[in-house]
Protein backbone atom coordinates (compact mmCIF):
# COMPACT_ATOMS: atom_id res chain seq x y z
CA UNK A 1 0.00 0.00 0.00
CA UNK A 2 3.00 2.30 0.44
CA UNK A 3 4.51 1.72 -3.00
CA UNK A 4 3.81 4.12 -5.87
CA UNK A 5 3.32 2.86 -9.41
CA UNK A 6 6.10 5.18 -10.57
CA UNK A 7 8.63 7.59 -9.04
CA UNK A 8 9.96 10.68 -10.81
CA UNK A 9 12.07 13.70 -9.98
CA UNK A 10 9.47 16.35 -10.92
CA UNK A 11 5.92 16.41 -12.20
CA UNK A 12 7.23 17.77 -15.48
CA UNK A 13 9.03 14.44 -16.04
CA UNK A 14 5.68 12.70 -16.57
CA UNK A 15 4.51 12.60 -20.17
CA UNK A 16 0.84 12.71 -21.10
CA UNK A 17 1.54 9.94 -23.62
CA UNK A 18 2.83 7.66 -20.86
CA UNK A 19 -0.27 8.36 -18.76
CA UNK A 20 -2.57 7.58 -21.67
CA UNK A 21 -0.71 4.32 -22.35
CA UNK A 22 -1.48 3.37 -18.74
CA UNK A 23 -5.19 4.07 -19.32
CA UNK A 24 -5.21 7.30 -17.31
CA UNK A 25 -7.94 9.76 -18.29
CA UNK A 26 -7.81 12.02 -15.24
CA UNK A 27 -5.10 13.46 -13.00
CA UNK A 28 -5.41 14.40 -9.36
CA UNK A 29 -2.69 16.89 -8.43
CA UNK A 30 -1.25 17.68 -5.03
CA UNK A 31 0.05 21.24 -4.54
CA UNK A 32 2.71 21.74 -1.89
CA UNK A 33 6.09 20.30 -2.87
CA UNK A 34 4.53 18.78 -6.00
CA UNK A 35 3.54 21.77 -8.17
CA UNK A 36 5.29 24.44 -6.09
CA UNK A 37 7.16 24.89 -2.83
CA UNK A 38 5.25 24.87 0.44
CA UNK A 39 2.79 27.79 0.73
CA UNK A 40 4.10 29.39 -2.49
CA UNK A 41 1.32 31.02 -4.56
CA UNK A 42 3.24 30.62 -7.84
CA UNK A 43 3.69 27.32 -9.76
CA UNK A 44 7.27 26.07 -10.13
CA UNK A 45 9.16 26.52 -13.39
CA UNK A 46 7.76 24.41 -16.18
CA UNK A 47 4.50 23.49 -14.44
CA UNK A 48 2.25 25.76 -16.51
CA UNK A 49 3.69 24.47 -19.81
CA UNK A 50 3.39 20.88 -18.53
CA UNK A 51 -0.28 21.47 -17.62
CA UNK A 52 -0.89 22.84 -21.13
CA UNK A 53 0.57 19.66 -22.65
CA UNK A 54 -1.60 17.48 -20.40
CA UNK A 55 -4.69 19.50 -21.36
CA UNK A 56 -3.81 19.20 -25.05
CA UNK A 57 -3.66 15.42 -24.66
CA UNK A 58 -7.26 15.36 -23.41
CA UNK A 59 -6.45 14.29 -19.86
CA UNK A 60 -8.67 16.05 -17.32
CA UNK A 61 -7.18 17.39 -14.08
CA UNK A 62 -8.10 18.74 -10.69
CA UNK A 63 -6.32 19.61 -7.47
CA UNK A 64 -6.77 17.59 -4.27
CA UNK A 65 -5.14 19.02 -1.18
CA UNK A 66 -5.32 18.46 2.55
CA UNK A 67 -4.87 22.20 2.89
CA UNK A 68 -7.73 24.63 3.54
CA UNK A 69 -9.60 26.42 0.75
CA UNK A 70 -7.90 29.82 1.32
CA UNK A 71 -4.60 28.18 0.29
CA UNK A 72 -5.94 25.85 -2.40
CA UNK A 73 -8.48 28.03 -4.24
CA UNK A 74 -6.18 30.86 -5.43
CA UNK A 75 -3.50 28.40 -6.52
CA UNK A 76 -5.99 26.22 -8.43
CA UNK A 77 -7.42 29.36 -10.03
CA UNK A 78 -3.97 30.34 -11.35
CA UNK A 79 -3.75 26.87 -12.91
CA UNK A 80 -7.29 27.04 -14.29
CA UNK A 81 -8.28 23.90 -12.39
CA UNK A 82 -11.12 22.86 -10.13
CA UNK A 83 -10.11 21.77 -6.65
CA UNK A 84 -11.07 19.85 -3.57
CA UNK A 85 -9.64 21.27 -0.35
CA UNK A 86 -9.45 19.48 2.99
CA UNK A 87 -9.19 16.20 1.10
CA UNK A 88 -8.24 14.23 4.23
CA UNK A 89 -5.67 12.09 2.44
CA UNK A 90 -4.93 9.21 3.04
CA UNK A 91 -8.62 8.58 3.67
CA UNK A 92 -10.45 7.57 0.50
CA UNK A 93 -13.26 10.16 0.57
CA UNK A 94 -11.25 12.86 -1.25
CA UNK A 95 -10.32 10.42 -4.00
CA UNK A 96 -13.95 9.37 -4.38
CA UNK A 97 -14.97 13.03 -4.61
CA UNK A 98 -12.35 13.55 -7.34
CA UNK A 99 -13.69 10.59 -9.33
CA UNK A 100 -17.21 11.97 -9.05
CA UNK A 101 -16.13 15.51 -10.00
CA UNK A 102 -14.30 14.20 -13.08
CA UNK A 103 -17.04 11.70 -13.95
CA UNK A 104 -14.56 8.83 -14.03
CA UNK A 105 -13.91 5.50 -12.40
CA UNK A 106 -11.08 5.52 -9.89
CA UNK A 107 -9.07 3.06 -12.00
CA UNK A 108 -8.93 5.75 -14.74
CA UNK A 109 -7.33 8.22 -12.33
CA UNK A 110 -3.78 8.93 -11.22
CA UNK A 111 -2.61 11.12 -8.36
CA UNK A 112 0.72 12.89 -8.52
CA UNK A 113 2.05 13.84 -5.10
CA UNK A 114 5.16 14.02 -2.96
CA UNK A 115 4.13 12.06 0.13
CA UNK A 116 3.93 8.31 0.65
CA UNK A 117 1.76 8.41 3.77
CA UNK A 118 -0.91 10.68 2.28
CA UNK A 119 -0.82 10.65 -1.53
CA UNK A 120 0.46 7.12 -2.24
CA UNK A 121 -1.26 5.32 0.63
CA UNK A 122 -4.54 7.12 0.00
CA UNK A 123 -4.41 6.41 -3.73
CA UNK A 124 -3.68 2.73 -3.25
CA UNK A 125 -6.50 2.43 -0.70
CA UNK A 126 -8.90 4.17 -3.12
CA UNK A 127 -7.90 2.23 -6.23
CA UNK A 128 -6.21 5.23 -7.86
CA UNK A 129 -2.77 4.95 -9.47
CA UNK A 130 -0.11 6.88 -7.48
CA UNK A 131 2.95 8.56 -8.95
CA UNK A 132 5.42 9.87 -6.38
CA UNK A 133 7.54 12.94 -7.10
CA UNK A 134 10.51 14.10 -5.07
CA UNK A 135 9.60 16.99 -2.79
CA UNK A 136 10.59 20.28 -4.39
CA UNK A 137 11.79 21.70 -1.07
CA UNK A 138 12.16 20.11 2.34
CA UNK A 139 11.60 23.40 4.15
CA UNK A 140 12.01 22.17 7.70
CA UNK A 141 13.79 19.40 9.59
CA UNK A 142 10.71 17.24 10.20
CA UNK A 143 9.54 17.33 6.58
CA UNK A 144 13.04 16.53 5.38
CA UNK A 145 13.31 13.63 7.84
CA UNK A 146 9.95 12.23 6.73
CA UNK A 147 10.86 12.46 3.04
CA UNK A 148 14.21 10.76 3.69
CA UNK A 149 12.42 7.93 5.52
CA UNK A 150 9.87 7.61 2.71
CA UNK A 151 12.55 7.24 0.03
Amino acid sequence: MLFPKQMVHRVTDISPEDLKEKGIKGLILDIDNTLTTHDNPIPSDGVSAWLDSVRASGIQMLVLSNNHAPRVEPFAKILGLDFIAEGRKPLTDGFKRCAKALGMNRDELCIIGDQIFTDTLGANNAGVMPILVEAIDNHNFWLKARHVLEM
